[in-house]
């Protein structure tokens, strides 16, 4: 496959999301000259229906300071005929956010993700 031909299936996957009701992402970004295509959506719901859409089986989540914020990033990634494709989330969170990341149980408060 070549790099045009990625590129435009790519953008298609995109398109095709959008076109089915899912919100255009914030940030889209594309690398010159290799398969990456990068997403950045605003919220969780966004999040999980992009890798829903896209198929991304595969998970990483990072809590870090930035500057005094405490922020949460969630990717998920997928490898589509050689292209790889990330969707990415960056929250601001609060202190009782992460105490609730370190409890073992889902908070009753809220419904279980799935």
């Amino acid at each position: 496959m070549t790099e045009l031909a990625t590129r435009a299936q790519a953008f298609g996957l995109i398109a095709d999301g959008v076109a089915a009701g899912l919100s255009a992402p914030w940030r889209l970004y594309l690398a010159r000259g290799c398969r990456y295509l990068s997403l950045n959506v605003g919220d969780r719901a966004e999040w999980n229906a992009w890798r829903t859409h896209l198929g991304c089986p595969e998970l990483s989540v990072r809590v870090y300071d930035a500057g005094g914020e405490i922020r949460r990033s969630s990717v998920a990634e997928v490898v589509l005929d050689g292209c790889r494709i990330s969707v990415e989330l960056i929250e601001e969170i609060r202190t009782d956010d992460l105490e609730r990341l370190l409890v073992a149980g889902p908070n009753p408060a809220e419904p279980e993700e799935r």
